[in-house]
């Protein structure tokens, strides 16, 4: 689906791209997905010669489900002394949080099409475990225990 993007952009920038074909959801629940890009990431990370890649200028990119794939790799490679280190990451409207559809951001954009809040909530439901038997918790705020959004409260506020 984003062949045609990826060309663009190696060309334009006269880069090479490399664009993972991850398994999806709901048939490929969580970790799938992100052990796919992992695997890929890893594999090209450790043959940068081989693509006569410079190791100062690898990047990671991802938009919606794929942007939350690219931060999940990052943060994993973060950490890594034995690869190069990404030079950046960049998140086209990612899918960062599911702990609460009710923030601001998702209130003010509730009806912006393409993605719907409601629609958010029930692809987070297909990706994490294939099913959106629980959305109506999920758009609640119900499926979250108290203690947990206490603990993450900084970081998943309006604040």
């Amino acid at each position: 689906t984003h062949e045609e993007l990826c060309r663009f952009i190696a060309r334009e920038s006269e880069s090479v791209v490399v664009s993972v074909g991850y398994r999806l959801a709901p048939e490929h629940k969580y970790p799938a997905a992100y052990e796919d890009c992992l695997s890929a990431s890893l594999h090209f990370l450790q043959h940068l010669q081989h693509y006569g890649v410079d190791p100062a200028r690898v990047t990671v990119c991802g938009d919606s489900a794929g942007g939350n794939l690219a931060a999940a790799v990052s943060q994993t490679l973060a950490g890594r002394s034995d690869l190069p280190r990404l030079r950046a990451q960049i998140l086209i409207y990612p899918g960062l949080q599911a702990l609460d559809f009710n923030l601001p951001s998702y209130q003010q954009n509730r009806g912006v099409p393409l993605l719907f809040r409601e629609r958010a909530a029930f692809y987070m439901l297909q990706y994490l475990n294939g099913s959106a038997a629980k959305l109506e918790e999920v758009l609640e705020g119900s499926h979250i225990p108290i203690d947990i959004k206490l603990k993450y409260k900084k970081w998943v506020s309006p604040d």
